[in-house]
């Protein structure tokens, strides 16, 4: 019987969004990793997105959630597939989303913040990939500048790489992670 972690992996296979070449990939931070993984390619897909939400659903059942949101634009998606899958199965979630802009609008109200949001409100911030844990931590500290409860925050794959987890975990987070690189290494297609 395949498992939901085991169906995730493999959909990044199908949908083309991990590679893995031996001469690396230059990353956002400048560093040359084997890995690629391309998250918004695989949110594209709705069965994949599915599976995300599922799987996300299970893992924060236990914890408080008001709201999940992340950095704009990639932790959109998976924030609103989480909410929505939560909402449509039981126990239904009310889990409230919102964005955290790169910077501030400099237009209407300004706000770093867009969504529904309330002090006081205990937030996950959901992230597609964790490497260094720099673009995760800019989230958590916009969404605590705000007001927001911030104990847990959650990643579809965790590189293992940059020492990511040791510096979300030196913030006073609990790390969720769906998928580890192993995980992905593991479910490889044969050549």
């Amino acid at each position: 019987m395949t498992t939901l972690r085991t169906e995730l992996a493999q959909a990044f296979h199908h949908t083309h969004s991990f590679r893995w070449d031996p001469q690396g990939f230059t990353l956002a931070s400048g560093q040359i990793s084997p890995f690629y993984i391309d998250c918004r390619s695989l949110m594209a897909h709705p069965a994949a997105r599915r599976v995300v939400a599922q799987l996300a659903y299970d893992v924060l059942r236990p914890v408080n959630v008001d709201c999940l949101g992340g950095l704009e634009i990639g932790a959109i998606s998976i924030a609103t597939s989480i909410s929505d899958y939560a909402f449509s199965v039981q126990p239904q979630r009310d889990w409230r989303t919102f964005v955290v802009r790169k910077q501030a609008k400099d237009h209407g109200l300004g706000k770093l913040i867009e969504g529904v949001v309330r002090p006081g409100d205990q937030a996950v911030i959901v992230d597609d990939v964790l490497t260094s844990g720099g673009s995760l931590l800019k989230a958590v500290a916009a969404a605590r500048n705000a007001g927001l409860a911030v104990a847990h925050a959650l990643v579809i794959v965790d590189r293992k790489e940059q020492d990511g987890r040791q510096r979300v975990e030196q913030e006073g987070l609990t790390l969720l992670s769906l998928l580890t690189i192993e995980d992905l290494m593991k479910e490889r297609p044969a050549s």
